[in-house]
């Protein structure tokens, strides 16, 4: 079974989008629509911008969803019988399972973005990536800690990201290299994605999934939040709403994909992490890129 998979945050890169723009009418036109949908000209930021540029959380999350969702019509779908996304991916995943519009995503998209930058920019926080543990022993000493640090983003056996405040990350990352961690690298973010801190954009973003419409999924998403297969569209809206507060399951929902019959994983999108992290979930199925 083939399963189409989506990147999140950080897959962005100068000139992401341009081969496809220049490729075929139909995704100019679609790419097109998104400056009038956002009302900037961000495809000159994904072309010609600057990495500074393409690192604003407003410009990263709506240029990776352009990007994955152009590639998705590159390829006409590929076949699939599952979808999934990386935390932000989860956006372009419902587009290609027919859950929500090119439109409507991006709209919800951008909300999202700058509701998580409002919330980081109220309440200066940090995230760390944590390497060589297990995520059990990760879970119990960001619970020792006091203050707010919690696992955000189990990417796959070995590779865990911490959120929350500064003073809590720093400290859990203390006592994680002490622990056995071999690194416990800080990342350049300003803001504790995927932790208790995104409480205010969590209910901003849910505001706007709320008066957006949701379809019924032609076939199943495997989301973040349960890592299992949903199709009902209103279990969807929950989970994404969910999403912003809760940790990104990645590990267990590929998991949990190639329990259900998964084969071949195609990641659709800007970059090759996912393929990475599918190969340290489990080396012997197949993973490559849709283009």
């Amino acid at each position: 079974m083939k399963a189409l998979i989506f990147p999140g945050q950080g897959s962005q890169f100068v000139g992401m989008g341009q081969e496809l723009y220049d490729s075929r009418k139909d995704i100019k036109d679609l790419m097109e629509s998104a400056n009038e949908i956002l009302g900037f000209d961000i495809l000159s930021l994904m072309f010609r911008g600057t990495d500074e540029d393409l690192k604003k959380t407003e410009v990263t999350q709506p240029s990776i969803f352009i990007h994955s969702v152009a590639a998705l019509k590159a390829v006409n779908g590929l076949g699939a019988e599952m979808v999934a996304g990386h935390s932000l991916g989860e956006f372009s995943a419902l587009v290609a399972n027919g859950v929500l519009s090119f439109d409507d995503g991006l709209k919800l998209v951008s909300e999202r973005a700058k509701a998580m930058q409002a919330a980081c920019d109220a309440n200066p926080s940090s995230m760390a990536a944590i390497l060589g543990l297990d995520d059990a022993k990760v879970e119990e000493i960001c619970a020792s800690i006091s203050g707010v640090v919690v696992p955000a983003n189990y990417n796959c056996p070995g590779q865990l990201v911490i959120s929350g405040e500064t003073v809590a990350v720093e400290e859990a990352c203390i006592k994680l290299k002490e622990a056995g961690a071999k690194r416990a690298l800080l990342l350049p973010v300003n803001g504790a994605f995927h932790s208790p801190l995104m409480q205010p954009a969590q209910e901003r973003l849910a505001a706007a999934i709320e008066n957006t419409k949701f379809r019924k999924a032609t076939i199943p998403v495997y989301q973040n939040i349960t890592t299992t297969a949903i199709t009902d569209p209103d279990q969807i809206k929950a989970n994404l709403i969910a999403q912003l507060t809760g940790p990104v399951k990645w590990t267990q929902s590929v998991q949990n994909m190639i329990k259900d019959g998964a084969t071949n994983f195609v990641e659709v999108g800007p970059g090759k992490t996912l393929q990475g992290l599918i190969k340290k979930i489990n080396s012997t199925v197949a993973s490559a890129s849709a283009i």
